[in-house]
């Protein structure tokens, strides 16, 4: 069940904002196995004035945090990234170099989900 925020510069399309969504969320179904309905994201848009990045990246340049149950595997996270990459390139035609991204790994007992704290 990962919760993932996606921060962009503002002014993409609607059609474009969508693909950016599946690309990932396809990649984490490939990658770390999740159901195909558990879709927790959101694309945060960003004036461009406020949005600082390095000079060498474009205005495709993304910013992808998903926090996560622990127990993803090293290896599980790598595909995933590479998933990720290669989804956003050949659907919307962002470079890799322009994704930056971090995955944030939670103790169960810090999630709560339907009233219920998990890790019990």
């Amino acid at each position: 069940m990962p919760l993932v925020k996606i921060y962009i510069v503002e002014g993409k399309s609607s059609k474009y904002k969508k693909a950016v969504m599946s690309s990932v969320h396809d990649a984490f179904v490939d990658a770390f196995e999740i159901d195909d309905n558990d879709r927790l994201q959101r694309i945060i848009e960003v004036p461009a004035e406020d949005f600082e990045f390095p000079e060498d990246k474009t205005s495709g340049f993304m910013i992808i945090e998903a926090t996560l149950f622990p127990g993803r595997t090293k290896e599980q996270k790598q595909i995933a990234i590479q998933c990720i990459c290669a989804n956003l390139y050949d659907r919307v035609g962002v470079e890799p170099s322009d994704v930056f991204i971090v995955f944030n790994d939670i103790p169960l007992e810090n999630w709560g989900i339907g009233g219920y704290q998990q890790g019990n």
